[in-house]
C-alpha cells in the first residue's frame, strides 16, 4: 500500500472532490474547491436586449450605440456567438433558464402560464449546495420566487418610472426613480449585506429594454442628432416566404399607430403627410432611439455592478454573465418583438467573464441553448446536474475545450399561437428548417383559429440574413430530407411528441412530405 496515495485520497475526500477530481477535472477547479473558494455567480439578464444592440457583436449599431461596460465583460472574457433560446418569449425562456427544461417538460408554454413553485430549479439546488441565493428585478413567472434566500421583484411587467417591487416578507413598495437604477441599487444593497462566509448566486434582472421603451430622463438628448443605420431587410419583399409566415407578425407599422397617439410617454410620433416608406423610416428612427436609450441605462448599471466587484476584490472569483431572455427584432424583416425562430429572435446575447478559466477576448460558436444555463451554474458550484434537466454544462466550452460529443443541432418550438403562428424547427451550424403548423392546441394564451401551414429552409452560410427561403429548391432536396430526420430525432430525444395532438398529426400527415 502506498502511503502517499492513501494520504492524497483522504485529502481529496475531506474537501469533497472524491472521484470527480480523480476523473480529471481542471486543476483550477480543484484548487478552488480545496481552498473553499467556489466562485460567486452574478447573472445579469435584460429583457429583450438583442445582439444587434451590443457593441461587442459588431452590428450596424455598434458605432452609434457602444456598450462599453457590457463589452468589457467580452473583452475580459468570452462572447458566445451561437447561444439560442428554445422558445423565444419571456415567460417560457425564464422558466427554461431556471429549470434546465424545455417548455413541454416544465409546463410553461406561453405568456399565460406560470411556473410551479414546487418544481425543482437551479436556485434551490445551489442553496442546498451552500450558496446564498437572491433574485432582484423582473421575475415575470406569475408565482412567488422559490429557492431564493432573498428576493425583491417587480409585479408582472413592472413599470419604468417609480416602480413597485415586492420584497420577501414585506408588502409592495414604491421606489422613486428609474427602474434599472432601482434594481441595480437593490442588488448592490443585498451584496453589501449578504453572508460573506458563503459564495453567492445573484440574479439581477433588468426590465429594460422591454417595450414600451421609456428611458431615463438623463438620456433624452442621446442620439438627438444621429441617424440610426437601417437593417438591409427593413423593406424586404416577403414573396419568398411560405404561406405559414408571410402574413403574420408585428411590424414597424404596428408601432406607427402606438407612437402616434397623443400623450405617448416619449413624445408623439407625427407621420402625417409622409408616404408609407417615409413613415416606416420615421417610425424606425424613433423606435431605435427610444430602445437604445434604454440600453444606455443598462450599460451604465452594469458598470456599477462591476465596480462593486472590483472595489471588494471579488472580480477574480466571480463568474459574471450578461445576457437576455431572448433576442429581439430591431426592424429586420420590418419586424418588432420576438417569438419567431428567425435569427434575431432566436439568438441570445451572452458574454461571460471568469478570469481563472476564461481567456480574455475569446469567442465561441458552439451551439448553446438556454436549457444549458442551469447545469453550467451547478458545474461552477461543484454540484451535479439532475437527470431531469435537459441541458448540459458548457463550462468546458468556455474554457476552450469543447467536448467531442457536443450538439451540432438544436430544437426550437414556439407554442403561443396568436399574432405569430405556432411553429417548430431545427437549426444546425449551416441550416435552419422550420415547420409552421399554425395551431393553438388548446394552450392558454393561444388563439383557436388555425393559420396557414408552411415550410421554410435557410442556408445560413449563403444567406445569414434569411432573405431566401430555399425549401422548394431541388438543389436542397437532400438537405430537407436530412433535416426532417434530424428534427424528428430531436423531438424523440427530448420527448416532445405530437401524438397527443390529433389535429397536429393530421396537419403533419398532409404537409410533412
Amino acid at each position: 500500500m502506498n502511503p502517499s496515495k492513501d494520504t492524497r485520497r483522504a485529502f481529496l475526500k475531506s474537501v469533497g472532490l472524491g472521484a470527480a477530481a480523480l476523473a480529471g477535472r481542471s486543476c483550477a477547479r480543484a484548487d478552488d474547491a480545496r481552498s473553499g473558494k467556489r466562485p460567486n455567480i452574478l447573472y445579469i439578464m435584460a429583457d429583450d436586449h438583442t445582439t444587434q444592440a451590443f457593441g461587442c457583436y459588431g452590428s450596424r449599431l455598434a458605432k452609434v450605440s457602444p456598450t462599453k461596460n457590457i463589452d468589457r465583460l467580452a473583452s475580459q472574457g468570452m462572447r458566445l456567438d451561437a447561444c439560442f433560446c428554445t422558445n423565444s418569449i419571456c415567460v417560457p425562456s425564464r422558466a427554461s433558464i431556471l429549470t434546465g427544461q424545455y417548455s413541454h417538460v416544465n409546463k410553461v408554454y406561453t405568456l399565460a402560464d406560470k411556473i410551479d413553485p414546487a418544481r425543482q430549479n437551479v436556485a434551490k439546488l445551489l442553496r442546498a449546495g451552500g450558496y446564498q441565493t437572491a433574485i432582484v428585478g423582473k421575475w415575470h413567472l406569475k408565482t412567488r420566487p422559490s429557492g431564493f434566500d432573498y428576493w425583491n421583484v417587480l409585479p408582472g411587467q413592472g413599470r419604468y418610472h417609480n416602480p413597485i417591487l415586492t420584497e420577501i416578507g414585506r408588502d409592495r413598495k414604491v421606489h422613486q426613480g428609474y427602474v434599472t437604477d432601482i434594481i441595480t441599487g437593490l442588488a448592490l444593497d443585498w451584496l453589501r449585506k449578504r453572508d460573506t462566509r458563503k459564495p453567492f448566486f445573484l440574479m439581477c434582472h433588468f426590465k429594460s429594454p422591454h417595450g414600451p421603451w421609456h428611458y431615463a430622463k438623463r438620456f433624452k438628448k442621446l442620439f438627438a442628432d444621429v441617424t440610426i443605420p437601417e437593417p438591409k431587410s427593413l423593406f424586404e419583399d416577403l414573396a419568398h416566404r411560405s404561406d405559414g409566415s408571410r402574413e403574420y407578425g408585428f411590424t414597424i407599422e404596428t408601432l406607427t399607430g402606438r407612437m402616434g397617439k397623443k400623450g405617448y410617454p416619449t413624445g408623439r410620433l407625427d407621420v402625417s403627410g409622409l408616404s408609407a416608406k417615409e413613415a416606416r423610416r420615421a417610425t424606425y428612427q424613433k423606435y431605435l432611439k427610444d430602445y437604445l436609450r434604454c440600453i444606455a441605462g443598462n450599460d451604465g448599471n452594469v458598470g456599477r455592478l462591476l465596480k462593486y466587484l472590483d472595489d471588494k476584490g471579488l472580480a477574480d472569483n466571480t463568474v459574471v454573465i450578461y445576457t437576455s431572455d431572448q433576442g429581439f427584432f430591431l426592424g429586420e424583416h420590418n419586424y418588432i418583438d420576438k417569438r419567431w425562430i428567425f435569427e434575431e429572435a432566436l439568438r441570445m446575447p451572452f458574454v461571460v467573464r471568469y478570469p481563472p478559466e476564461i481567456k480574455p477576448g475569446s469567442t465561441n460558436d458552439d451551439i448553446i441553448i438556454n436549457t444549458d444555463f442551469a447545469g453550467t451554474f451547478l458545474d461552477y458550484a461543484g454540484l451535479k446536474t439532475p437527470a431531469d434537466m435537459q441541458g448540459r454544462s458548457f463550462r468546458p466550452n468556455l474554457r476552450g475545450r469543447t467536448p467531442d460529443n457536443w450538439r451540432t443541432s438544436m430544437y426550437y418550438r414556439y407554442w403561443q399561437h396568436c399574432s405569430r403562428p405556432a411553429h417548430y424547427g431545427v437549426r444546425t451550424r449551416r441550416y435552419k428548417l422550420i415547420f409552421f403548423y399554425g395551431l393553438g392546441l388548446g394552450l392558454r394564451g393561444s388563439q383557436k383559429k388555425p393559420t396557414k401551414v408552411g415550410w421554410e429552409l435557410y442556408d445560413l452560410q449563403k444567406d445569414p440574413a434569411e432573405l431566401r427561403n430555399v425549401y422548394g429548391s431541388t438543389e436542397y432536396a437532400s438537405v430537407v430530407r436530412e433535416l426532417k430526420g434530424e428534427l424528428l430525432r430531436l423531438k424523440k430525444e427530448l420527448k416532445d411528441s405530437d401524438r397527443k395532438y390529433p389535429e397536429l398529426m393530421a396537419v403533419r400527415a398532409r404537409y410533412w412530405d
